[in-house]
C-alpha cells in the first residue's frame, strides 16, 4: 500500500439507477464505465482514459429502507483499518460498515466524524499509488478539490488533524460565512472545511471534479436532467466551481476553467 495513511485514494456515487447515473456522468464528465466483475456485488468503475478514478453502487432495496441516498461518498488511506475505526468510534464517530476485506481489493469500514459526515476508511493491497485524486497536477476527469462542510468547524478540524495527521495550511476570510481553511496532507493541497451554510440540512463531504469547460459542464447539466445549485463562481487562481444535483438526487461539484 504505498498510499499514505490520510489520502484520499477513491471516490463512490450511491445511486438508486446506475443505467442512468452511467450515462449522466460519462456525458458530463467524459468517463467510460464498466463492470467490476465482482461477483456477489454490483459494482461499477468510472475511467478517465485508462485509469480508474471512481466507483458507483446501485442502493439496494435493504440500504433504502435504512436511510441510504443517493450521494458521493470518499475514501481515505489509512495504515490500519481496525484501529482507525477504534480511533474514530472512540473521538466522538461512528462507525457504519464494521472492517470488512474484499478480496484482492483491501479492507475498508463505513464511518462518520463526530458532525455526521460519511466516509470510509481503507487499506488497500494493490502497489499502485491511486490516481483518483490529482494532487501534484490538474488531470481532467479526476477530483481536484475534497471540501467539508460542517457544523463545527474547529471540532471538525480537531477531529480530522488527529485521525489523518492532516495540518491546516491556511485560511480565508469569507465574511459572514466565516473562515474557509486549507488542508494539507505532505507535501500538498487536498482541501478545505467551512462551516455549514443553514440551508445544507447536514454535515457533508463535496468532491470536486475537473472539466475542461464550466460554461459547457452547466448546459451538460440541465440538458441531461440535473440542476444547478450554485451556478459558476471564481475561485483564486482564475478557475471556477459549480454546484449540482444528478437526475437521481445526488450531489456534484465540479471545477474548471471558463469556456471562451
Amino acid at each position: 500500500m504505498p498510499d499514505k495513511h490520510g489520502d484520499f485514494i477513491w471516490y463512490e456515487l450511491m445511486t438508486s439507477d446506475a443505467e442512468a447515473a452511467k450515462a449522466f456522468y460519462s456525458t458530463l464528465i467524459g468517463w467510460t464505465s464498466e463492470a467490476s466483475g465482482q461477483p456477489d456485488m454490483p459494482y461499477h468503475l468510472f475511467s478517465m482514459g485508462k485509469t480508474q478514478v471512481a466507483g458507483m453502487m446501485a442502493l439496494t432495496d435493504e440500504m433504502k429502507q435504512n436511510g441510504a441516498r443517493p450521494c458521493w461518498l470518499g475514501y481515505i488511506a489509512v495504515d490500519d483499518v481496525d484501529a482507525t475505526a477504534g480511533t474514530i468510534k472512540s473521538a466522538g464517530g461512528s462507525v457504519h460498515i464494521p472492517p470488512t476485506d474484499i478480496p484482492e481489493i483491501g479492507r475498508f469500514a463505513m464511518v462518520s466524524d463526530p458532525q455526521g459526515s460519511h466516509f470510509y476508511i481503507m487499506r488497500g493491497v494493490s502497489d499502485e499509488n491511486s490516481q483518483s485524486f490529482a494532487a501534484q497536477e490538474p488531470r481532467d476527469g479526476h477530483c481536484a478539490w475534497n471540501e467539508l462542510m460542517t457544523s463545527d468547524q474547529s471540532a471538525a478540524m480537531d477531529f480530522y488533524t488527529g485521525q489523518f495527521g492532516w495540518k491546516k495550511d491556511s485560511e480565508m476570510d469569507m465574511g459572514p460565512m466565516g473562515k474557509y481553511e486549507m488542508l494539507r496532507q505532505n507535501d500538498f493541497l487536498i482541501g478545505a472545511m467551512m462551516t455549514k451554510p443553514d440551508e445544507v440540512p447536514v454535515s457533508m463531504w463535496s468532491f470536486y471534479f475537473r472539466v475542461p469547460d464550466i460554461d459547457a459542464a452547466v448546459e451538460t447539466t440541465r440538458a441531461n436532467g440535473g440542476q444547478v445549485t450554485l451556478e459558476p463562481s471564481e475561485i483564486p487562481g482564475g478557475e471556477f466551481q459549480m454546484n449540482g444535483i444528478d437526475p437521481q438526487g445526488a450531489a456534484f461539484a465540479l471545477i474548471g476553467k471558463r469556456g471562451a
